[in-house]
């Protein structure tokens, strides 16, 4: 029924308990997909350890976490797919939740759930930026990334219409998709913390990039306008979230010592023609 797709990239003291918590789900009608992207730690030993008939396990060069999960799903035969990142980990009651949700609101074809973060093993306190939304949800998917992978279930069909994660971006894919979703499709939110994360490590894609995530964020909205598949209320949001983030980019570049970008992406909100 399910395939729960995890991409790992030398995250050994980390996997273990996100595989276990899937492993331990009260729903096991699911196969486990691990997908190792190039790791160069003992993940291969570790998730051999395990000797368990729902993995498989999937090595490639390392691509980046959009290749990783787009592997994946093409090798996955769940009717939906549910992503967990590596160094997360799920209440044991986050599949059958989720499932049995989506199954009373066949309409939806996305879920997302609340969930719980950890900074150095201390509760963190969400921002009220990072609130979880329902529904028609383009308008908070354009600031930022409003929808945590490891809280995701989606079902095949959707991939279909929206297509996979861009593999040319090595950050943000996630905002990336959530967008192209949001464009013509509701969210469904489960209101349970389902999903648990640790964050605080400078080996998270999200410490890495901190600096720089606009300049992506930039690359996914410009590809909505050219795809024109916008309608003139999404489009004229997307045209203001795209000023708002070039202005800041441009001015940070600027700030540190970047000045021919910053004047591009200044520049950029002026220079496009649709």
């Amino acid at each position: 029924m399910i395939s729960v797709v995890i991409p790992t990239y030398n995250r050994a003291p980390f996997l273990k308990k996100a595989v276990e918590s899937v492993l331990s789900q009260t729903l096991q009608d699911f196969e486990l997909i691990i997908v190792d992207d190039g790791s160069e730690d003992d993940t291969p030993s570790l998730i051999k350890g395990f000797n368990c008939d729902k993995i498989r396990f999937i090595r490639q060069e390392n691509r980046g976490p959009a290749s990783a999960r787009n592997l994946g799903i093409k090798n996955s035969r769940g009717e939906y797919i549910a992503f967990l990142d590596s160094d997360d980990w799920w209440d044991k009651n986050k599949l059958a939740i989720q499932l049995e949700k989506m199954q009373e609101n066949p309409q939806y074809l996305i879920s997302h759930t609340e969930e719980i973060w950890y900074k150095n093993g201390v509760l963190l306190n969400q921002k009220k930026k990072h609130k979880k939304h329902h529904g028609y949800i383009f308008d908070k998917c354009l600031p930022l990334c409003v929808v945590s992978m490891s809280t995701a279930m989606i079902r095949r069909c959707l991939f279909d219409e929206v297509g996979l994660f861009d593999e040319a971006m090595p950050c943000c894919e996630d905002y990336d998709f959530w967008l192209r979703v949001s464009v013509g499709h509701e969210f469904l939110l489960i209101d349970k913390p389902l999903t648990l994360k640790e964050g605080g490590r400078q080996d998270q894609v999200s410490f890495i990039y901190a600096r720089g995530m606009d300049k992506f964020r930039i690359h996914s909205i410009l590809k909505l306008l050219k795809a024109d598949m916008l309608n003139p209320e999404q489009k004229q949001l997307a045209l203001n979230e795209l000023r708002r983030k070039c202005h800041i980019y441009g001015n940070g570049c600027l700030k540190h010592g970047r000045p021919d970008e910053g004047r591009y992406y200044l520049d950029l909100p002026k220079n496009i023609r649709f």
